[in-house]
């Protein structure tokens, strides 16, 4: 176990190049093998976890260019373990369920190069590794979105990588001058992010660089105004593209503010907890309503991807352990619902070549296993109790509440807001008469689907009951953030919203 991350980054870009010798016949089989032990092994680190420690485990560390501060470090906590076993997870489903055909052998070795990046975001500790994987994430999804997408599939990737690579610029001006001011303090280059944490920052410089990683995480959940450039990548992604950017792409975003933001710049943080609340609130409530209004059953889903968004972001905010460990309770959740969302809406895509809600009704009769997985998830989406949606949703919003309980009641119209566009696509395309003589010889969903559709109905339901397996690691590394963003606070205001549980205190 002691190099169980390095396998985990680096098993899958070893998988891919060899991939190139598989032949097209046995490259569906091989891509299904590889992605399965990239699971298994992901499983293998939870079980060896130590869920009481909330620190970093299963650390690796050698030096890169050590005159330069870059180092090949590597670790793990509460925090980023279960976004990795997601990212292996949808990968695997994504491989199961494709139903491309069309250079079948180049798209599974971008999704196991792709599968590289996302897992070695998580797991990085050093600025410039972290920060490599990053960028290196954008070249598959181009290509996944470019190669195989729709009509407007060229238009979509080179927007999508102008975006975020713009961010990730700003973002890299960012950290190098943060290591610049860790040199002037202690003489030596770093850039690792432990070292980081213990620099203690003027407030003034602390909202400067707040903004600078600001801007390359808000562009990658996306967050309002930055958000264009994902319904365009949603539409016109195939089906396996769209799963893992909602599912696993977009949490890069979010989890980089928990990673870096949070303990870095604790003071501006607080300082700019309105405004980025605002912005939360702009993107639950607006994108809620643009996804009513859309026709498409796949820009409902892109659209709602968007608004769920923002409560994770309003959880990371609320600077308190419920609020936080919501929100990556919240990330997980997303991540199982809107990737099985979006595998549905290719299900019946690949049967009709439509998305048009208007094409469909009364598919219930026609296709029930297919109506009752949809609906299951749909519930899952609005945060129907005991499913996986109402843990991270209502833990992120109780987490705000202590920040401000009406900004938190326009949040919570997310629920309402949710079940009003959810409801009214699934009536429109499930309910009422067979209005499209074509879709009655329809058929029901196929082993190959219900393989990749059954686990994550059988997550949805799981950690909807008992939730305490997966949050119990989570909000031990959370309440330890906390605890090291209070000791750190220098401002009053900061050490007065940044809340420490009294079971941290008596930790300690």
């Amino acid at each position: 176990m002691e190099n169980i991350l390095s396998v985990l980054v680096f098993f899958p870009l070893i998988a891919a190049l060899l991939g190139i010798l598989v032949n097209e016949k046995s490259i569906r089989a091989y891509g299904i093998s590889v992605a399965t032990i990239e699971f298994v092994l992901s499983l293998w680190l939870w079980m060896s976890y130590d869920s009481a420690n909330g620190g970093f485990q299963f650390i690796e560390f050698f030096p890169i260019a050590s005159d330069f501060g870059i180092n090949y470090y590597l670790g793990i906590d509460g925090i980023s373990l279960f976004i990795v076993i997601m990212a292996t997870m949808i990968t695997l489903i994504g491989i199961v369920s494709l139903s491309i055909t069309k250079n079948l052998k180049n798209l599974i070795i971008s999704l196991l190069f792709l599968e590289v990046t996302m897992v070695g975001v998580f797991v990085s500790l050093d600025a410039i590794v972290f920060y490599l994987f990053w960028e290196f994430s954008l070249v598959p999804m181009l290509y996944i979105i470019g190669a195989w997408g729709g009509e407007k599939r060229v238009y979509a990737a080179v927007k999508f990588f102008l975006y975020t690579f713009t961010g990730s610029l700003v973002m890299l001006v960012g950290m190098l001058y943060v290591a610049y001011i860790y040199h002037s303090v202690s003489g030596v280059w770093s850039f690792a992010l432990t070292d980081w944490y213990a620099l203690v920052l003027p407030l003034s410089v602390q909202k400067w660089l707040f903004w600078a990683f600001f801007l390359g995480f808000a562009i990658k959940v996306p967050m309002f105004p930055f958000h264009t450039w994902l319904p365009y990548a949603h539409g016109q992604a195939p089906t396996v593209g769209s799963v893992i950017l909602a599912a696993v792409l977009l949490k890069m975003g979010s989890y980089g503010f928990v990673r870096f933001s949070l303990p870095m710049f604790p003071d501006a943080s607080v300082a700019y907890i309105v405004p980025v609340a605002t912005i939360a609130i702009i993107m639950i409530i607006y994108t809620a309503m643009v996804a009513y209004a859309q026709s498409d059953m796949k820009q409902v889903i892109a659209y709602s991807s968007i608004s769920h968004m923002g409560v994770i972001i309003l959880g990371t905010f609320a600077m308190n352990a419920e609020g936080i460990t919501g929100s990556i309770f919240q990330m997980l959740s997303h991540g199982i619902v809107s990737g099985a969302l979006f595998l549905l809406v290719g299900v019946i895509y690949d049967r009709t070549h439509t998305k048009e809600m208007s094409q469909f009704g009364g598919l219930a009769a026609v296709m029930p296993k297919y109506a009752l997985i949809y609906g299951i998830m749909l519930m899952a989406s609005v945060g129907l109790p005991l499913t996986i949606g109402f843990i991270g949703e209502y833990l992120s919003l109780a987490g705000f509440f202590k920040i401000s309980p009406i900004m938190t009641l326009l949040a919570g119209t997310s629920i309402i807001l949710g079940a009003v566009y959810m409801l009214s696509l699934y009536k429109k395309t499930f309910f009422g008469p067979v209005t499209n003589e074509k879709n009655k010889t329809l058929t029901d969903l196929n082993s190959k689907e219900l393989m990749g559709l059954v686990p994550l109905v059988a997550i949805v339901i799981w950690l909807g009951v008992y939730p305490k397996p997966v949050l119990v690691p989570i909000d031990n590394s959370v309440k330890a953030l906390v605890s090291f963003m209070h000791e750190k606070a220098q401002t009053p205001e900061a050490r007065a919203i940044i809340k420490v549980s009294k079971s941290t205190k008596e930790a300690k």
